[in-house]
């Protein structure tokens, strides 16, 4: 009988932490962007990959326009492929650095791009 109870317990606990965690991720899913960066507003290196983009390059990283998963799930929702990233240049770095801007949609007019400082923790819209 108490093992019947504590199993009972155990189970409800289980699926408690189960539906948060769903309705946790269904709100990363769902909550917009409300953070923006005016575009004059990016380090210089960041408007410079910016321009790049609306070229369609050269870009000076070999992995510079590779399909972004958006694992985070931190921009809205959208179709594997439709996000692409490109390196923004980090003074005195030996690497790419940890700066990148994200755009979703055609190559060189994007609906939209975002700009992370931080490897993508968070992410800011580029508005003009």
């Amino acid at each position: 009988m108490v093992l019947r109870g504590v199993l009972k317990l155990v189970l409800t606990g289980f699926l408690l932490v189960l539906t948060l965690a769903w309705g946790g991720a269904q709100a990363r899913e769902q909550t917009p962007i409300s953070a923006t960066v005016a575009l004059n507003q990016l380090p210089a290196q960041g408007l410079e990959t910016y321009q790049l983009i609306r070229q369609g390059g050269p870009f000076p990283y070999e992995k510079d326009g590779v399909v972004f998963g958006n694992r985070e799930r931190l921009l809205p929702a959208a179709k594997r492929g439709y996000y692409r990233e490109y390196t923004v240049k980090t003074p005195r770095s030996r690497d790419r650095g940890a700066r990148r801007i994200v755009c979703g949609g055609p190559s060189t007019a994007p609906d939209a791009c975002y700009y992370t400082a931080d490897h993508y923790a968070s992410f800011r819209k580029i508005v003009p």
